[in-house]
This record gives C-alpha cells, sequence and structure tokens, in this order.
C-alpha cells in the first residue's frame, strides 16, 4: 500500500536485502542479493536483546562490505509482539525496515525448493525473495501521540472484553436464580436493576417484601427509589418472585459469587470511565479529531480510527484506508466461471470493527448517510447490511478528502444531487 509522501525505494543491484524469522526469543536471518542469491554462508541466530540486535549489525555490515553493496533493506513479518524493539530498533538506526504479509510469505514457500517443509532458517529466506520481488510495505514510527493513542486504545479493548465476559457470567447468573427478572428490568445495568441485585438478588429474598420494603432496601443505593415507577417496579418484583422457578441449591454460595462479580464489574466500569478521560485529552493533542468530529462521529470511534489508521495524512485516498482494515473488495473469476464478491479482511480486525459501527453511527445521527442508506435500501433494492458496507467507503473518502484538504465535514458537498433537491 503507498501513501503520501511514503519513501518509495527501487531495489537494485547494489542492495542487500536481509529476510528476519521473528520469534520470541531468538530471531533468524538470511541475506540475499536483488535475484535472491544467497549471499551468508549460514543463516544467523541472534537474541531478542541489544547484543542480539548489534550482533545483526555486524553480520549485515560484514556482508555489505565483503560484497560491495551499498544498499539495504530489510523484511519481517508482522507477528504479534516479538518484533516491535527490533523493527523500531532498525528503523531509529536509519535502516530502512519493510513489512512482508505473513499470507505472501506462506503462499510462496515452495517457490525456492519446491517443498512445503518449514524451518526458521527457510521463513527468512522466503521473506528475503518476497522483499527482493517488491511484495512489501513500509514500517514507519507513528508520532508519539498516535502511539500513545494506539496504545491506550489497546488496554481499552482488554477491559471491554473483560466487561463483557463479566456481564454474560451475570446473565447466566440471573437465567438460573432468577430466569423471570428480565420481564422486569429488559436493562439490568440500570440503576434500580443494580440497586435490586445488591439487596434482593434472589426470588427468595423478594417474596415476603412489601412493595414499601422493597423501595427502603433501594434507597441505599440510589436518590429517586419510590414515585409511580418505583412502587410499579417492586409490585412486579415481587410478583415474578412469588412464581419464580428459579434454582435455590447451593444458594448461599451462588450469592457470594454474584457478590464478588458484581464487585469486578463496577471496577472495570470505573477503569473503562478513566480511560475514556484519558482518550478525551489524547484527542485534544490531535486536531483532525475535531474533522473528524464534525461528520458526527463520537469518541471512542475517532480514537480507533487514528489508533488503527495513524496519521491520516499519510493517506491519498480512503481506498488505503478501506486496505488498511481488511475492507477491500476481493473476487475469484475464472473463464465463465464468476466468483463471489467478499470483503478481504486482510487488515487491522479492529479498525475494521469501528469503520463499521461508525457507519451504524452515522446512519443514526447523520442527516446526509440517513439519506444515503435509505435510497440504498429503497431505491436501489440493497439489503441494508450491504447498503452499510457501501457507505463505508463513503466514509473513507470523507474521512481523508477532509484531512488532506484541512476542512471540516460540509453535508453541502456530501449530499447527493438527489437529497439537496429534496
Amino acid at each position: 500500500m503507498r501513501r503520501k509522501n511514503q519513501r518509495i525505494e527501487r531495489i537494485t543491484t547494489f542492495h542487500l536485502v536481509v529476510g528476519i524469522d521473528i520469534a520470541k526469543e531468538a530471531h533468524v536471518a538470511q541475506a540475499t542479493n536483488f535475484r535472491g542469491i544467497v549471499l551468508s554462508k549460514r543463516h544467523l541466530i541472534f537474541s531478542n536483546t541489544i547484543e542480539g540486535f548489534e550482533k545483526l549489525e555486524r553480520w549485515i555490515v560484514g556482508i555489505q562490505e565483503k560484497h560491495r553493496l551499498k544498499g539495504l533493506i530489510i523484511g519481517m513479518e508482522p507477528t504479534g509482539h516479538y518484533g516491535y524493539n527490533l523493527a523500531n530498533w532498525l528503523a531509529d538506526k536509519g535502516k530502512h525496515v519493510v513489512m512482508v504479509n505473513p499470507a505472501t510469505t506462506k503462499r510462496n514457500k515452495e517457490n525456492r525448493d519446491n517443498s512445503p517443509s518449514k524451518s526458521d532458517p527457510k521463513d527468512a529466506l522466503v521473506i528475503a525473495d518476497v522483499v527482493s520481488r517488491g511484495y512489501y510495505y513500509e514500517y514507519s514510527r507513528q508520532a508519539i501521540v498516535f502511539q500513545r493513542l494506539k496504545t491506550i486504545m489497546s488496554d481499552r479493548e482488554f477491559w471491554v472484553t473483560n466487561s463483557v465476559r463479566l456481564q454474560n457470567r451475570i446473565i447466566r447468573w440471573l437465567d438460573i436464580r432468577f430466569p423471570e427478572y428480565f420481564s422486569v428490568f429488559k436493562d439490568w445495568t440500570c440503576i434500580r436493576s443494580l440497586a435490586t441485585l445488591k439487596e434482593f438478588p434472589s426470588p427468595q429474598d423478594l417474596a415476603s417484601l412489601s412493595v414499601s420494603e422493597v423501595i427502603t432496601g433501594w434507597r441505599e443505593h440510589m436518590k429517586r427509589a419510590g414515585g409511580s415507577t418505583g412502587m410499579q417496579k417492586a409490585a412486579q418484583l415481587i410478583a415474578q418472585a412469588k412464581r419464580s422457578v428459579g434454582e435455590t441449591t447451593a444458594l448461599d454460595e451462588a450469592k457470594q459469587d454474584l457478590g464478588r462479580l458484581f464487585q469486578e464489574f463496577e471496577r472495570i466500569v470505573e477503569i473503562l470511565e478513566r480511560i475514556e478521560k484519558d482518550i478525551q485529552v489524547l484527542l485534544s493533542e490531535i486536531p483532525m479529531a475535531n474533522q473528524l468530529r464534525s461528520i458526527g462521529l463520537g469518541t471512542i470511534c475517532i480514537a480507533a480510527i487514528l489508533s488503527g489508521a495513524g496519521d491520516l495524512r499519510q493517506y491519498a485516498h480512503g481506498r488505503q484506508l478501506l486496505r488498511k482494515a481488511g475492507l477491500n473488495l476481493a473476487e475469484s473469476t475464472s473463464g465463465k466461471r464468476k466468483g463471489q464478491i467478499v470483503l478481504s479482511k486482510r487488515g487491522d480486525a479492529t479498525l475494521r470493527k469501528y469503520l463499521y459501527l461508525a457507519t451504524l453511527q452515522l446512519v443514526g445521527n447523520n442527516p446526509v448517510f440517513r439519506q444515503l442508506h435509505k435510497n440504498n435500501v429503497q431505491v436501489k433494492q440493497m439489503k441494508k447490511h450491504q447498503s452499510v458496507f457501501k457507505l463505508i467507503g463513503k466514509l473513507a473518502r470523507i474521512i481523508i478528502g477532509i484531512v488532506v484538504r484541512g476542512e471540516t465535514f460540509s453535508p453541502e458537498k456530501a449530499a447527493p444531487i438527489y437529497t439537496q433537491a429534496a
């Protein structure tokens, strides 16, 4: 993927091409010339430490001097987080570092020896071969603020996952112990529901109480516990508790389990609130965040897009943003056979998710996107999900367009002719 202002270096006869197979503790390197001829007597194994990095540098310099090669390009796969430190160290040293898609090396591993065998030295050699043919993308370190944003959003995703896991376990508890509960509270996370689960978690705790006693219990956890709504909910709870078919075995132990789940859930909610405040502070340091906000995007969607894509000024067109997220189209067609067109999904999964969520958000609150979606569904006879994915492309083009031109979102420019006429 070529980006705006990106360094494009042509591999020549004066280049040394180094392929590195990344692992947790020790990496393996192979060196070839531009034609793929191996220049090293033996592959290099070096540790994931400063001593290992310096060993790699001496090995590269030695091969360059021996074969009189002035140019250098180093390729590796983005294998989890194990290669970050090496790639950053090399980039800081001014070395030309590139990344190779793991799917590309997998498909090319039989080119050299016509064998499906796999080993670290062979993988390093395959990476070097792929780089020598130009199948790579540039590795570049983002500005500090984008690196901070990426780190904090990764942290948030971890806690969101834990929150969802806890919520599912609490729902499971209610399904077993008080299955009628959701006929009273559709959303168990509302204030009155949380107060109920803290004071009266099981039907047995409610069945013998009066409406006023339930409301008194709620007042320990909420300010406005009574009123017509409170009395109605309390009466419904008591009625459902009396006819509940929930499990009563080991009830004391189950209630202790629920208490621990609630403590952890509330702790994670506080963590996520603090993280969101930190995200808002970081976004205030990125001017383009206000441009995205002018479209109607929320704080989390903006942060996720910027953390996944980095500085949007490095992109020349929305298609590049879609490719980064794996939202570009892929088709398999041969002869008379026309294959199905699908999303490639070869990109950042988190960025892909939040571009989708951002588009759903805009369809709900942005008049232009709402009208576009309506036209796609009613006039063009698209299915709703097809319309949403089409609008993701529209959003990507708008995002890159306003950032590159330094503008804010203009409904007049984004709206089609039929919308303006209406």
